[in-house]
């Protein structure tokens, strides 16, 4: 038989000797020394690399489970006069590779696992000609520029931007919190009844921007960033506000704090602007799905894209929620149904009765198009918007409390009669409890007399009989 393998300089295939390779457990013995193996095996053949660029683009072949031109050619060429013999490889992908190409019978065990072990380890005695030092230098090149093309050219690497991005918008929105928050505390002193009359956070820094002390309200313009009604009240509360006075100093350390909340806001709007791009081009139909900003959440907890469409319908369910689902597991209490996936916008419209079910159904769809954005090779939305349509339909069915039933026919719903309250009052008849004859309790004064006498006539014959 005959054996492939792959170095830092080139192709070479060697010849075997079967009749030591029967013993795998103690094969390593023959290739302690290079003399040994030269016994065991020897060289066939050997092509060179011409450059760098070709033996990275055969390791990167080889590495990935394909047949590279230059293989092809040496198999056809050498192998091709020895067709009858076994071809030995060590990766079983090349090997289906190979025979499905070139109709070559290829060989994978723990054997070949040994002989390519010991091969390697006597590389130099096997290949004459190439100094160690070379060889050694030959291979931190090779090792060097697989791992700049790895890099270079990882799919994972794409999931490292939208990962950075989401974690990056959550800080921003932590920070914006707290600046805003400092901010109305701080200029509250001054004009406390601000706070109130304008509830938006951006307008309200713009117009502590604009204005400085309350006292310039009544003479600024502040209608491009509040509407009109909500002017007129501004400057009503300025004019009788029981803030205390500030020094120009402390309104303007407050005004710079305002330039900075503007500022990460606006920034925020640009990185949430990239990341919905980014999400599309990478996942559109997950996005279609849950939205960018719950997507770009799952596949950042994930670790990755791939990792993502490797877990099933039910971690997708859950992820974000593990905690919970311990301490459930652990007090042996009801699990929660839902994790990060609750404010993906479908969960969001049902109510709380059919939350769980749409987490479900949603959670088992968005893994099909999760495992579709990440391993298929289509990118269009199509997929994600039809699963979204048949989640909507389920969930507008569960709000109607429509009822399917399965016929033999197929499924078909069942019809129900519209519930009608009628307001009628039953009274309990009694005459059915018993069988006995109803008898009045107060009996006429006639009816006494009648039974008195028929009882006397009765005792009278009585007592006659009896003499």
């Amino acid at each position: 038989s005959e054996l492939n393998i792959v170095v830092c300089c080139g192709f070479f295939l060697q010849v075997l000797n079967e009749k030591k390779l029967q013993e795998v457990d103690s094969l390593w013995k023959e290739f302690e020394t290079p003399e040994k193996a030269n016994k065991i095996v020897k060289l066939k053949h050997f092509e060179k690399f011409q450059d760098t660029t070709e033996a990275l683009a055969a390791s990167t072949a080889l590495v990935e489970g394909k047949l590279s031109k230059n293989l092809k050619k040496i198999l056809k060429k050498i192998v091709a006069k020895d067709a009858h013999e076994q071809l030995a490889v060590a990766d079983a992908k090349l090997g289906g590779v190979i025979k499905e190409k070139l109709n070559l019978s290829c060989i994978h065990s723990p054997m070949v696992t040994e002989l390519m072990r010991g091969i390697r380890s006597q590389i130099e005695g096997l290949i004459t000609g190439l100094p160690s030092r070379e060889m050694a230098a030959m291979c931190l090149g090779l090792a060097h520029s697989l791992s700049r093309y790895k890099l270079k050219f990882s799919p994972d690497k794409v999931d490292t931007m939208i990962i950075q991005a989401i974690s990056l918008l959550d800080d921003l929105d932590k920070e914006l919190n707290n600046y805003i928050m400092r901010c109305r505390e701080w200029y509250g002193w001054h004009f406390p009844e601000l706070g109130k009359i304008i509830t938006d956070n951006l307008a309200y820094c713009k117009c502590v921007r604009k204005v400085g002390d309350r006292s310039n309200f009544a003479s600024s313009d502040v209608s491009d960033i509040l509407p009109e009604e909500i002017e007129e009240d501004v400057k009503a509360a300025a004019e009788i506000s029981m803030g205390t006075e500030v020094s120009e100093e402390d309104i303007n350390n407050i005004i710079h704090l305002c330039d900075q909340v503007i500022e990460i806001s606006e920034y925020r709007t640009q990185l949430y602007d990239y990341l919905k791009n980014r999400m599309m081009a990478i996942a559109p139909n997950l996005t279609v799905m849950v939205g960018e900003l719950v997507g770009a959440r799952l596949i950042a907890h994930a670790g990755s894209l791939l990792n993502l469409a490797k877990h099933p319908a039910s971690t997708v369910q859950l992820l974000g929620a593990e905690k919970a689902l311990f301490r459930a597991l652990k007090t042996k209490r009801d699990t929660p149904k839902f994790g990060l996936i609750y404010h993906a916008s479908l969960v969001g419209q049902s109510n709380t009765k059919n939350k769980g079910k749409i987490s479900r159904m949603l959670a088992a769809k968005t893994a099909l198009t999760i495992r579709y954005d990440a391993l298929g090779e289509n990118t269009s939305a199509e997929m994600g918007a039809e699963n979204r349509l048949k989640v909507e339909t389920r969930l507008r069915l569960l709000e109607e409390r429509g009822i399917r039933r399965i016929s033999g026919t197929g499924k078909a719903l069942a019809k129900t009669d519209k519930y009608q309250n009628k307001s009628e009052v039953k009274v309990f008849d009694p005459s059915g409890d018993s069988t006995l004859p109803v008898v009045s309790k107060k009996r006429k004064i006639q009816e006494v007399d009648e039974q008195d006498t028929e009882v006397t006539v009765k005792a009278k014959k009585f007592k006659a009989e009896m003499k």
